[in-house]
C-alpha cells in the first residue's frame, strides 16, 4: 500500500540521532526533504508519557522510529501511545520501525513459572495498531513468529562484511570469523560466509546469567586475526572472557563485531581495558557519551539500510534485497570503497 505522498517519519525519544539520520537519507534518495512529523512525547511529574502531533495524518503512511532499549519500558510504552495517537488520527498505514527490540532475550520458558515477555511484547504492539515490524537481527528468529502481522528483520552482517573488507584489506586471509558460543554459530557462520573466512566456536559453560563458569576453544585460530561475531553486548563479560581465551590459543588480535551495543554496567571499562583492539557496533541504541569516547569502540550506521528499507516497504519492493551485500554496497557509497 502506497501513500499518494511521501512517507512519514515520526520518533519517539529512545534514539532521535537515528530517525534524523534516516530522514536525511530518505530525502537524498526522494530529492526532497522528508523530515520527522512534528510532535511532541513528553512526561508529566508523574513520568506519565503524553504524545501529541502538530501535522496532519490522515491516510498517511507512518513509520515510527523507536528502538525498544534502557529504559526499555519507557520507550515500549513510548511506541505503544505513539502508535495509539496515529491510528486515532487516521493514519492510512502504521509501521514501527524498531531497530533494536527489547525483550527479545525472553523469547522462551527456561524454567517453570516464567513469562514468554517478548510474546507478550509482540501482542501489545499489534494491539496499539501497528500493522508492520521493520527491525535487525532480532535475538532469536522464531520470535517474527510470535506476531500476527508482517515483519522484516534485517541483518547488520551484509554492512559488517562490507566494514571488514575495508579496515583489513589486504589481510583477509588472516581472518577467522569466531561464534561467542554454540547458539550463535548460524549467524557467525553467515557473515564468515559472505567474506569467505573460516569458523571457529568459543565453547561456554554457564553457572547462572551473566557469569562465564568455562570457556573452550573449538578450531585452530593460531596465527588468526579473530573476529568474534554477536547480536548484543550487554555487560561485555562473556565478550571479554572470549578475548582472552583465544588470545591464549594463539590469536595474533582480536576484534569484535556486534548488532546492537547495550553497554550496561561496566561494559565500557571492561572493554578499554580487554585484550580486544577493537569493537564494532551498530546505531541502532543511542550510544553513551562513555561510548562515544572509548578509544577501541567504533560505531557503523545503519541507517542507510534502514531508510532504503522504509522506501522499499513504502514502494511495496522487497526488502531482503537489502541481506545482499552488494545491493548495499551503493547505498554505502563513500563509506566504504571496495574493490573486489
Amino acid at each position: 500500500m502506497s501513500s499518494v505522498t511521501e512517507p512519514k517519519l515520526i520518533s519517539g525519544n529512545a534514539n532521535r540521532p537515528f530517525a534524523t539520520a534516516v530522514s536525511r537519507r530518505m530525502s537524498m534518495h526522494r530529492g526532497m526533504n522528508i523530515g520527522l512529523v512534528d510532535a511532541r512525547v513528553e512526561r508529566f511529574n508523574d513520568q506519565e508519557i503524553f504524545v501529541e502531533v502538530y501535522e496532519n495524518v490522515r491516510g498517511e503512511d507512518m513509520f515510527i522510529i523507536q528502538p525498544t532499549s534502557r529504559p526499555a519500558n519507557d520507550n515500549l510504552m513510548e511506541l505503544l501511545i505513539i502508535a495509539d495517537a496515529m491510528k486515532r488520527s487516521s493514519a492510512g498505514r502504521v509501521t514501527a520501525v524498531i531497530p533494536y527490540f527489547g525483550y527479545a532475550r525472553q523469547d522462551r520458558r527456561t524454567k517453570a513459572r516464567t513469562p514468554i515477555s517478548a510474546k507478550l511484547v509482540a501482542n501489545l504492539i499489534a494491539e496499539a495498531g501497528i500493522e508492520r515490524v521493520l527491525t535487525m537481527d532480532l535475538h532469536a528468529a522464531q520470535i517474527q513468529g510470535f506476531f500476527d502481522l508482517p515483519v522484516d528483520n534485517l541483518y547488520a552482517s551484509p554492512v559488517f562484511a562490507l566494514d571488514i573488507k575495508h579496515h583489513f584489506k589486504g589481510n583477509m586471509d588472516d581472518i577467522m570469523v569466531v561464534s561467542p558460543d554454540v547458539g550463535g554459530v548460524a549467524r557467525a557462520r553467515e557473515l564468515a560466509q559472505r567474506i569467505n573466512a573460516p569458523l571457529s566456536i568459543v565453547d561456554k559453560r554457564r553457572e547462572k546469567p551473566g557469569e562465564v563458569a568455562e570457556m573452550t576453544v573449538i578450531g585452530n585460530v593460531e596465527g588468526k586475526r579473530c573476529i568474534i561475531v554477536d547480536d548484543m553486548c550487554d555487560t561485555a563479560g562473556t565478550l571479554c572472557k572470549a578475548a582472552e581465551v583465544l588470545i591464549d590459543a594463539g590469536a595474533t588480535e582480536v576484534h569484535a563485531y556486534i548488532s546492537h551495543g547495550v553497554m550496561s554496567g561496566p561494559a565500557v571499562e571492561r572493554i578499554t581495558n580487554s585484550v580486544m583492539k577493537s569493537l564494532v557496533i551498530t546505531d541502532s541504541i543511542e550510544p553513551t557519551e562513555e561510548v562515544k569516547n572509548a578509544p577501541n569502540i567504533r560505531i557503523v550506521p545503519t541507517a542507510p539500510m534502514f531508510a532504503q528499507a522504509i522506501l522499499n516497504i513504502w514502494h511495496g519492493t522487497s526488502v531482503s534485497s537489502l541481506f545482499d551485500t552488494k545491493t548495499l554496497e551503493p547505498i554505502y557509497e563513500g563509506l566504504y570503497s571496495i574493490q573486489d
